[in-house]
């Protein structure tokens, strides 16, 4: 299975970016979908996880009432909406999948990745 993220880009303050990951030679089945990001120097830091078949879902407390994860298991594809976006939520994103169904934020527990997308804030 191999991970398609795309949907990133410059945004100003306050605006809104919706994040698509897609999944070829594979599907997301019975599998947590996550989002992790990552700055220069840091450590990738997880954002936002949703369980198998979607029930259930997790975001950081810096995004809660701003990020929403959600997926279409028809098209495997797993979805991040980013409102009223910060320059601190400039990163590069990383979709990923979990070994597991339910929810988890430990990147220990996702085995496949994607490339990155660049989110960039600012004005």
């Amino acid at each position: 299975v191999q991970l398609q993220a795309s949907g990133g880009g410059l945004v100003h303050p306050g605006g809104s970016l919706r994040l698509s990951c897609t999944a070829s030679g594979g599907t997301f089945s019975h599998r947590t979908m996550g989002w992790f990001r990552q700055v220069p120097g840091k450590e990738r830091e997880f954002v936002a996880t949703i369980s198998w078949p979607g029930r259930n879902t997790r975001v950081i407390n810096s995004v809660k009432g701003r990020f929403t994860i959600s997926r279409d298991n028809v098209e495997n594809t797993v979805y991040l909406q980013m409102n009223s976006l910060k320059p601190e939520d400039t990163a590069v994103y990383y979709c990923a999948r979990s070994i597991y169904a339910g929810v988890t934020m430990s990147s220990y527990d996702y085995n496949i990745w994607g490339q990155g997308t660049q989110v960039t804030v600012s004005s």
